[in-house]
């Protein structure tokens, strides 16, 4: 599976980021950034394994 989404530290905790932009993620407005790390990285699987299953659709 190819990886599109990762985690970074940054001074809060860890952003959830796109690695083609280099942006973070934003889902519900929210940019996914201050996270607990099991939290960013439960959310990068989830993320990568809907983008293999084929779904493009942009998150905002």
């Amino acid at each position: 599976m190819a990886i599109h989404y990762d985690t970074r530290r940054d001074p809060q905790g860890w952003t959830v980021f796109d690695r083609w932009t280099g942006e973070a993620v934003v889902l519900a407005g929210a940019e996914q950034a201050g996270m607990a790390w099991l939290d960013a990285d439960d959310l990068i699987q989830r993320l990568n394994r809907r983008l293999a299953k084929g779904d493009r659709s942009i998150l905002q």
